[in-house]
């Protein structure tokens, strides 16, 4: 009997990171974790055939949009064919018996230093350093046995290096969720799909943005989130990313048939379902 294969998942960080949470979210099934340090190794892990699958976050709830993953986005041409959302509870991990008093260092990933800004201000004398991974940090930790160094982490890293949780939920704000797109090589999007991540050019003239955006309205598709990122060599020229999500396909099919002659270089980055936001 043929053995199946797991599913290779390039994430950022390492084992018991977010990702790997929102990687084991979204399968479901038991996965192989590729490991990768940056977003840009992670984009040339899926390049190159390394994994099936790649998670890369995309926006926080606190922190706000991860610019450069945008840029990757367009420079891979990866197809998105889902996503995730990730209820990100933070903690601040120690070797065991380390007290609040005894710190010197917290380090962390600058995004989970950012949803932590608030917490993290009130302390005295400490030092913020950044990391590649929340996960790496923690590890860190265990691996140096640092007693005056704490790790800002989720629970998963807690146990999986045997530290102890100093402080939890330190995040600004409770309800705080970072969404995660799943991309792959091949662009094939389910059957089922009610969302869309598109961007596009727009002349540099009045109104052309507006018009385009309108197209949507007047569809009845529901325009989720708006992003842009500057083009390249081109002063005061934005590429434009859009999330759509739409009750009927044919009134989204409608759409982009109209805004194809109002834009510019027009990218369908992924079709998808789209995910549920749980509260914890």
């Amino acid at each position: 009997m043929t053995k199946t294969r797991k599913p290779r998942i390039a994430i950022q960080g390492i084992a018991t990171s977010f990702h790997e949470v929102a990687a084991m979210n979204y399968f479901q099934v038991p996965i192989q974790t590729i490991e990768c340090l940056t977003f840009h190794a992670l984009c040339e892990a899926l390049k190159k055939g390394d994994a099936d699958f790649a998670v890369m976050a995309i926006e926080n709830s606190i922190a706000g949009s991860i610019l450069p993953n945008y840029f990757l986005l367009q420079e891979y041409h990866f197809s998105i064919i889902g996503e995730v959302y990730l209820p990100i509870h933070m903690h601040l991990l120690t070797l065991p018996g380390v007290k609040l008093s005894e710190l010197k260092v917290i380090e962390s990933h600058p995004m989970a230093i950012r949803q932590c800004s608030d917490y993290l201000y009130k302390l005295k004398g400490v030092q913020i350093m950044e990391s590649d991974d929340t996960a790496l940090s923690a590890r860190k930790v265990k691996e140096q046995r640092l007693k005056t160094t704490a790790a800002i982490a989720n629970e998963y890293a807690a146990k999986k290096f045997g530290l102890q949780i100093l402080e939890r939920r330190i995040e600004t704000h409770k309800k705080n969720f970072t969404r995660f797109l799943i991309l792959t090589r091949k662009s094939k999007s389910p059957t089922e799909s009610n969302k869309a991540s598109l961007c596009f050019e727009v002349a540099h003239e009045v109104g052309s943005l507006a018009e385009a955006l309108m197209t949507f309205k007047n569809n009845s598709i529901n325009l989720t989130k708006i992003q842009s990122i500057p083009i390249i060599g081109k002063p005061s020229e934005y590429s434009i990313h859009i999330d759509v999500e739409w009750r009927k396909r044919k009134s989204y099919d409608q759409a982009i048939g109209e805004v194809l002659r109002q834009v510019k270089n027009l990218n369908i980055l992924g079709e998808y379902k789209k995910a549920k936001i749980e509260y914890v």
